[in-house]
């Protein structure tokens, strides 16, 4: 009798975990790797949507090239959205 009234309450929380938490911590661990792979020369857009060349790493931030007049812009790492490689430029072109 004593199961009966735990079991709906663990099947709650087993599909809780599943469907929110376990897709979320793989979110954050995709997103870490991504942050720990930046270097210089790779084009980023941030949570801002600037859009530039990383000219400079720091601990916890870098520093992008912006054109049209090349403007050098402080931003933190964990501001970077995406990664922009040269195929998928090509392919927006």
């Amino acid at each position: 009798m004593g199961w009966l009234g735990i079991a709906p309450i663990i099947f709650i929380f087993g599909i809780f975990y599943f469907l929110m938490i376990l897709p979320q911590q793989r979110r954050q661990k995709k997103g870490a790797a991504m942050l720990d792979q930046l270097k210089t020369g790779d084009k980023v857009t941030t949570s801002g949507g600037l859009r530039g060349t990383i000219i400079a790493l720091k601990d916890d931030s870098i520093h992008l090239r912006v054109p049209p007049d090349n403007l050098r812009v402080e931003v933190t790492k964990a501001s970077v959205m995406q990664v922009t490689t040269a195929e998928e430029e090509t392919k927006t072109k």
